[in-house]
């Protein structure tokens, strides 16, 4: 008759398991500053970026980029916004000293009119600003009236650049690139 013996690890197997464990935990806390740091994912709310987001669009979220450059014409960025409470995701079309100036429903900065292939409705006539440092003059891509809340609404105005969480690189859900506009001449 066999004798039983109960499993017993061999010793020094629980000790590389440990480590094992270790190494596991450290490359996921490495993985989530990276992604919480780095990079990161937002969820477009709301109509005001039709037709180049939808709402329920999932973004990649380039936050290395903060660091490294400034915001230029034509981004498309996330910002907090202390006065709304939430993040809002808008195009960048005015950068420090830029005059922006909308007539005839038609935007100019700088005196040259934005070549928009990505928008849609016609946007508000609006008096010449001077984009002030440390600011941006953002807007949605959907510019009928009263569908977005941006640089064009007295109550947002222009905003800090203090205020970018990162910049949208792309849509995950569904996968798509974000249209950039036109060189201005």
């Amino acid at each position: 008759m066999d004798e039983l013996t109960p499993d017993v690890p061999a010793p020094g197997k629980s000790k590389s398991e440990v480590w094992g464990w270790i190494r596991f935990l450290l490359l996921l806390a490495l993985v989530f500053i990276l992604i919480n740091n780095m990079i990161g994912l937002t969820r477009v709310s709301g109509n005001s970026m039709n037709p180049s987001l939808h709402n329920g669009n999932v973004l990649l979220m380039n936050k290395l980029s903060l660091f490294f450059s400034s915001p230029k014409y034509g981004d498309v960025v996330v910002l907090k916004d202390e006065r709304l409470g939430y993040s809002i995701i808008k195009r960048v079309i005015g950068v420090p000293g830029d005059h922006v100036l909308i007539t005839g429903g038609v935007i100019y900065v700088n005196g040259s009119p934005l070549a928009e292939l990505y928008t849609v409705g016609k946007s508000e006539d609006m008096a010449e600003q001077i984009v002030a440092n440390g600011h941006l003059f953002v807007v949605g891509d959907n510019r009928t009236l009263g569908e977005s809340k941006d640089s064009r609404d007295p109550s947002l105005g222009q905003v800090s650049i203090q205020a970018l969480k990162g910049y949208a690189a792309f849509s995950l859900f569904p996968f798509h690139a974000i249209p950039k506009p036109l060189e201005l001449k």
